[in-house]
C-alpha cells in the first residue's frame, strides 16, 4: 500500500510538472528583483527530510523562466525524495553537505559535497542520501520562455 502511494504520487509531481510546463504558462507572472529571504520562504516537512521554497514552480517565472523552482533541500540519512524522474524542464543541483549518489539515465555514481548536477529536459535524474549525515542541496529548475518544449524521445 505504501509503495503505491508513493509510486501515486511520483506520478502525480510528473504530471504537474507537465502539465505546468505546457499549459500553465499564463497562470505565471514574472519576479521582481528583489531578495527572497529564508524566513519569507516555504518550510515544508516530509518523511523525507524538509525543503525550503523560495521560488514554487507552480507559481513563479522571471523574464526568461518560467516554472522556476528554487529551493534548498536537507534528504536523511537512507532516504531520497523520488525516485529518479524526469520533466520538461532543466534542472541544477549542488550538493551543499553530505554524501549519497547520483542517479542519471540509470548510471550511479558518488555525490558528495560541491558536486553539480545538470540535468537536461526528459533525463532521467535523482538523487539517494547514502550516508549517515544529512545531505542538503540547493536545485534550480525552469522551463525556458520562448524555447520548445522538447519532446519525449522513446527509448
Amino acid at each position: 500500500m505504501k509503495n503505491s502511494l508513493y509510486i501515486i504520487s511520483t506520478l502525480v509531481l510528473m504530471l504537474t510538472s507537465g502539465w505546468i510546463g505546457w499549459e500553465g504558462r499564463m497562470l505565471l507572472s514574472d519576479l521582481e528583483t528583489k531578495v527572497i529571504t529564508k524566513e519569507a520562504a516555504t518550510k515544508v516537512n516530509e518523511d523525507w527530510g524538509n525543503i525550503i521554497i523560495y521560488t514554487d514552480e507552480a507559481s513563479a517565472s522571471t523574464y526568461g523562466t518560467e516554472n522556476t523552482l528554487t529551493a534548498v533541500a536537507e534528504i536523511k540519512p537512507g532516504m531520497e525524495i523520488h525516485p529518479p524522474h524526469q520533466h520538461t524542464a532543466e534542472e541544477f543541483l549542488y550538493v551543499i553537505e553530505g554524501e549519497g549518489t547520483w542517479s542519471i539515465n540509470g548510471v550511479e555514481s558518488e555525490a558528495k559535497a560541491g558536486d553539480i548536477m545538470y540535468s537536461r529536459p526528459w533525463d532521467l535524474h535523482g538523487i539517494t542520501n547514502t550516508g549517515d549525515k544529512p545531505l542538503r542541496f540547493f536545485v534550480m529548475k525552469w522551463d525556458n520562455k520562448g524555447v520548445k518544449v522538447p519532446v519525449l524521445k522513446e527509448e
